[in-house]
């Protein structure tokens, strides 16, 4: 609801008294018919009460020649990727025009459950720009790996009537829906009616049907032009995603036009904030599809109107009289700058940000793995053909290859020199203390090693080397930091990043995190590793919802068959 009396918003909106705020000498770009609108822009409390004319105001913001635009919209991200805080990734991206966020909190629920989803409603009520929440649908993603929690649908239909939650989040079990799994059909019709988040890459025909015949009706994993085409056809809102390892704007920009515009929005899914600092966010997005030939209304109103319209926040999206006062100020619409934002009525800034409430973290002291040995990494697999999981550099799909590794005593070791890695997933939840290994070809390890705790969903320790002392120092060495990212060779950590909250966020500015990444992926250059962003890319080698070949801590999962194989 708006902040300010009835009467009030009516009085300032028709010149009868001043407005608590007012936006002057700029031009409103109107994502519906396309124009640019003189005239001041009048705020009452956090909602836009005048536009097109002259008005008072107790506060005068004179904007110049910028164009104001609506405040954009991440309509789906983990935030947990961005390894901070809610609040840090407020500060972090609010300056770049991102005032509204719909978060699915999945990954520190798969540690911390319940829990966890709870610290981001609290959190999202304290933050300068609005965040949203969509319940976790798959905690755990699948019944292939073990996480630190589950979550029924009892307990989702618990929060659903929360004033920050919008709906039910990417329901990536899309085998299970197709099956008709009960646990699976409890969530769904626990949210039958409401917005349900879809997530089935590469699902298309009479499959693809069944599965928006449930009730799902948004979705970010197309990759290519023509699976965006079928589901836009088929009646879903497609989400163009841009994130520092699934890289989809550029096969999907032919696809977003003036006419697809209003069923299309954008997200990040996972960015870091090195990827952050070094590119942007969302003005990234918006600024490299105009570059691409997107005509601009398209991709604003992609980034604002149609995602706000998508999510059923119809109180934004446009800057018009009784709209929430999301504004940004651009001195170019092809540049997409921001040199002025506004979130629901408020300066975003230092004194903004410096007024939160902070809420505090939970999940401390979440890394209860074993300690492990070289040993633990060998792989002892006595079958001829060795199932290799193949990166897909910018993707999150991967190759199902097989390859003919000898065994060597006992053990068919990693490859270095023919780009043969070894990868492992460690349970780190305290659980069963299971360690599964197997083979990846993409990371180019000459020597040394790589893990993380950020490992969807279920974040356990995933670690990728070519030498087992190496990952096994690299492994104890995320217990003693409560999770985080670890780079070590030569029997020395070479870079670290502690992620003390589930072993996925930092109490740190993110300008720290920033300075940490970079730390991190200069070590694992040295290493021999050529990936844009390898810690990511790990992460995504233990989702096994994602095809062709991925591994848990159950073993190699052959996503296409929904089965373990080794």
């Amino acid at each position: 609801m708006p902040s300010a009396r009835l009467e009030d918003l009516i009085d300032q909106g028709k010149g009868a008294a001043p407005a608590d705020l007012v936006l002057r000498g700029g031009q409103v770009l109107d994502l519906v018919t396309g124009e640019m609108i003189a005239g001041d822009v009048a705020i009452c409390g956090d909602t836009i009460v005048g536009i097109g004319d002259a008005y008072e105001g107790r506060e005068v913001i004179d904007v110049g020649a910028l164009t104001l635009v609506p405040g954009f919209i991440d309509t789906h991200l983990h935030i947990e990727s961005a390894m901070v805080t809610p609040y840090e990734f407020d500060r972090c991206v609010g300056p770049r025009g991102v005032t509204t966020a719909i978060c699915d909190p999945h990954e520190i629920a798969n540690v911390a459950g319940l829990e966890g989803i709870t610290y981001f409603l609290e959190a999202a009520a304290h933050t300068v720009m609005d965040i949203r929440v969509q319940l976790s649908s798959c905690v755990p993603a699948t019944e292939m790996e073990t996480s630190g929690a589950r979550i029924g649908a009892d307990e989702l239909a618990a929060l659903k009537d929360h004033p920050r939650v919008i709906g039910l989040a990417e329901f990536m079990n899309y085998p299970g829906v197709l099956a008709k799994d009960p646990a699976a059909l409890a969530k769904l019709e626990a949210f039958r009616g409401r917005h349900i988040d879809g997530h089935a890459p590469l699902l298309s025909g009479k499959a693809l049907n069944a599965y928006l015949a449930a009730g799902i009706r948004t979705e970010h994993e197309a990759t290519t032009a023509a699976e965006a085409l079928e589901k836009l056809q088929k009646g879903m809102r497609v989400l163009i995603r841009e994130g520092s390892v699934s890289r989809d704007m550029h096969a999907l920009a032919p696809v977003l036009t003036e006419r697809t515009a209003p069923y299309m929005c954008l997200c990040t899914d996972d960015r870091n904030p090195l990827d952050i600092a070094e590119h942007g966010h969302l003005d990234y997005m918006i600024r490299s599809l105009i570059a691409l030939g997107v005509p601009p209304l398209a991709v604003y109103r992609a980034a604002s109107l149609s995602a706000a319209e998508a999510f059923g926040l119809k109180d934004r999206g446009q800057i018009a009289p009784g709209k929430r006062a999301d504004i940004v100020g651009l001195p170019s619409l092809e540049a997409c700058r921001a040199e002025l934002v506004i979130a629901g009525g408020q300066v975003v800034g230092a004194a903004a940000y410096a007024a939160r409430e902070v809420v505090a973290p939970v999940a401390r002291r979440s890394v209860r793995a074993p300690r492990v040995t070289a040993a633990d990494f060998r792989h002892p697999d006595r079958s001829e053909a060795t199932h290799v999981i193949g990166i897909r550099p910018g993707k999150i799909l991967t190759e199902h290859l097989r390859e003919e590794v000898v065994v060597v005593d006992g053990d068919k070791p990693a490859d270095p020199a023919l780009g043969l890695n070894r990868i492992a997933v460690i349970e780190r939840h305290g659980r069963n203390g299971n360690i599964a290994t197997g083979f990846v070809r993409g990371f180019d390890l000459r020597h040394g090693a790589i893990a993380g705790t950020v490992c969807h969903d279920h974040h356990n320790i995933v670690a990728v080397g070519a030498d087992y002392a190496d990952m096994a120092l690299a492994v104890n060495r995320l217990g003693e930091i409560e999770g985080g990212i670890v780079v070590a060779s030569g029997g020395r950590v070479r870079a670290e990043l502690a992620l003390p909250v589930a072993g996925l966020m930092s109490l740190a500015p993110f300008e720290d995190v920033e300075a940490d990444l970079r730390r991190l992926r200069a070590a694992a250059r040295v290493l021999g590793v050529t990936l844009q962003e390898p810690f990511l890319q790990l992460a995504f080698l233990a989702l096994p919802v994602i095809p062709a070949l991925k591994i848990t801590d159950r073993g190699l999962v052959d996503v296409e068959k929904f089965e373990i194989i080794g």
